[in-house]
């Protein structure tokens, strides 16, 4: 099988999986911009973000063409995606905007790497050595100094990540991903509600806040998540897991050129060591 396959056309491929990566990454830009300014509180943010997705997603579903396939109700898959929007939100209280990418994005993919060892799948030296260069730059970028990130925010994030890991591999082979996602969004949104009711005391939200909230479930998670889709029908598994390493780059770059962070030595040589190492487990699958 050719790397890009011949669904799609080679720039119509290429666009909608820019316009993807950007949405994915602008999900870490907008948390963070509402959250840095406190224009809203983190548990509101993920409630309204879930809360717009699932609206999003529920239109598109119903205006597509064609009839969706049945899918059964998997309030598993629902609690996986509220713990990463709720973790994912309460840890962009401390992290920049690259930084918890990098974290979030390393430790979906040692989750997924460490599934699939436990389901019997083999992995050549390559691999293993990949995996803990990518672990030894998620240890170096957390580990104490002036320049690591904050604890708390930090294993945050690495819960987000270890929570849209398991997401995704819950949903590999649903006949309707779309739809299982809309509704998978939908049944999330009580349980982000009932943090809400817990951290009410705290609660606060902003015009703004609220319109970045709204962004961020309805633009890019709802609408990238449909481009995304649409992208896969003209990648392989392979590129379609590379071109994921662009997503912590474009945070970081992001939170540069539009939040005002800072690029630390130590981001970069995390980033080198995490992406580094993921591409390595990725070339050696790519050979077996």
């Amino acid at each position: 099988m050719s790397e890009v396959r011949a669904g799609l056309p080679l720039l119509k491929t290429l666009a909608l999986t820019t316009a993807a990566m950007l949405a994915f990454a602008a999900n870490s830009l907008l948390c963070r911009l509402a959250l840095r300014q406190d224009l809203i509180d983190a548990a509101s943010f993920g409630s309204i973000r879930l809360a717009a997705g699932a609206v999003t997603l529920a239109v598109i579903v119903r205006l597509r063409p064609g009839q969706a396939a049945a899918t059964h109700s998997d309030w598993l898959a629902a609690a996986m995606l509220f713990a990463y929007v709720a973790f994912f939100s309460f840890a962009y209280l401390s992290l920049s905007a690259g930084t918890g990418a990098l974290i979030l994005f390393g430790a979906v993919q040692v989750t997924m790497f460490s599934a699939g060892l436990r389901a019997g799948e083999r992995f050549r030296p390559l691999a293993w050595f990949g995996l803990a260069l990518a672990v030894a730059g998620l240890v170096y970028l957390v580990s104490p100094g002036v320049a690591a990130p904050p604890v708390l925010g930090a294993a945050m994030m690495a819960a987000a990540g270890m929570a849209w890991g398991l997401y995704s591999l819950r949903g590999r082979g649903v006949s309707d991903p779309l739809a299982a996602t809309a509704g998978n969004f939908l049944r999330a949104t009580p349980l982000a509600l009932l943090v809400s009711l817990l951290f009410a005391t705290q609660a606060r939200a902003s015009t703004t806040g609220i319109a970045l909230a709204v962004a961020s479930g309805a633009v890019t998670s709802g609408i990238g998540y449909v481009i995304w889709y649409a992208a896969l029908r003209g990648l392989s598994a392979l590129r379609a897991a590379t071109v994921q390493l662009s997503v912590p780059l474009i945070a970081a770059f992001g939170g540069v050129a539009l939040l005002s962070e800072a690029v630390t030595p130590r981001l970069l040589a995390a980033s080198a060591a995490i992406l580094g190492g993921i591409a390595l487990v990725l070339a050696s699958r790519s050979r077996r």
